[in-house]
């Protein structure tokens, strides 16, 4: 079978069902079309014995996939269609879900940028293989969005507070960060991409990844941990932010003992050039986004389900156009390129509660929207 669309190319090759994202000049972002066609493909290669395992990747040097193609989503928006918004995210949070429960291997092949989308068509695969370049995020809160694709999901399992830090800042993961904040599960040096794509193909078995694996290199989100913990544990956005601005750890003695190169968790925050960027990540994100997304993340903790998660998720993500900052992220990040959004919902508990009350009886049930 082939992808219906040029954006796409899916075909079987050997063993494998292979997918490839062919959209480099706009790094791969994933269009609504691109997500449809995946998951017909894999519903075709689900009970097809002659396709062992499923490989995604992308073309071109700069990103596996850099995100969700906001630009139809922009337009709809702008004309008051807001149920194409949701038609969307609905289809592509089932896709994820799809991804995660996959009967076969499905082994992701992230280079490059691999956000917010990216992270969807990925990062929920049973075997997530990064290379040198990756650069992983979740920056939803940036555009008013807040992380979604199963992002608040993974980001609650992320260790400590890590998935506070990373989902309301966006900051960028390399591969050994992704790996120790559990977004990746393997480091294979891109020069050894080609010989394990070929066993991957010949085999249809998913063991090439750990044959070709290497340790990764250090990560310095790790690193982070200690000086992270209080802050990002605190109750609001609010109170996180003014931590950052130079209240000290609760608990210095967390930390062991810091290398050269490590932050001390003794020393103000104000003075730490990791605390200072994350308080302009904040400044410059939604603040409907970052309350929300701050909620989702730790109500993801005690949810059962991924379902579940992207249920959550997709309570914002339906009302985000009509009643939060989306379309003005998107026009200062995309449209215009301004980078200088006007926000106008400040994020209260009141919107927050408003914004992720159940759609009654809209509710995203992943179940009742299978098409198989």
């Amino acid at each position: 079978m082939r992808g219906a669309t040029s954006d796409i190319d899916i075909r079987v090759e050997g063993r494998a069902g292979r997918i490839t994202l062919t959209r480099p000049g706009a790094m791969n972002a994933l269009t609504h079309a691109m997500a449809t066609e995946i998951e017909r493909a894999l519903i075709a290669w689900r009970d097809d014995d002659d396709v062992g395992l499923v490989l995604i990747d992308g073309a071109g040097p700069r990103a596996f996939c850099a995100g969700g193609d906001i630009q139809d989503l922009y337009a709809t928006g702008r004309a008051g269609d807001f149920a194409y918004g949701r038609r969307f995210w609905a289809d592509e949070y089932r896709l994820n879900a799809m991804i995660a429960g996959y009967p076969k291997p499905y082994v992701a092949l992230m280079h490059g940028f691999v956000m917010g989308g990216g992270v969807g068509i990925s990062a929920h695969g049973s075997h997530r293989v990064v290379c040198e370049d990756a650069a992983i995020a979740m920056p939803e809160c940036g555009i008013g969005l807040v992380p979604d694709v199963g992002g608040s999901w993974l980001l609650a399992r992320a260790p400590g507070r890590l998935g506070e830090y990373l989902g309301l800042t966006g900051a960028r993961m390399g591969p050994a960060d992704a790996i120790h904040a559990g977004f990746a599960d393997a480091f294979v040096p891109r020069d050894r991409w080609g010989r394990m794509v070929e066993r991957l193909v010949a085999r249809g078995t998913a063991e090439a990844v750990g044959a070709f694996e290497t340790p990764p290199p250090p990560s310095a989100v790790a690193a982070l941990e200690p000086a992270l913990s209080a802050p990002f544990a605190l109750p609001d956005v609010d109170a996180i932010r003014a931590a950052l601005s130079g209240a000290r750890l609760a608990d210095p003695s967390s930390a062991g003992a810091p290398s050269a190169d490590m932050p001390r968790a003794d020393a103000p925050l104000a003075d730490a050039p990791w605390a200072a960027a994350a308080r302009a990540a904040l400044d410059r994100a939604s603040p409907l986004s970052l309350a929300c997304a701050l909620a989702i993340i730790r109500a993801a903790r005690t949810l059962p389900r991924l379902e579940d998660a992207l249920a959550r998720e997709y309570r914002f993500t339906a009302r985000c156009m009509e009643h939060g900052d989306f379309l003005e992220g998107v026009r200062a990040a995309v449209i215009d390129k301004d980078r200088r959004p006007v926000w106008r919902v400040e994020g209260t508990a009141e919107q927050v509660a408003a914004m992720l009350a159940p759609l009654l009886p809209h509710d995203l049930r992943l179940d009742d929207l299978r098409h198989d």
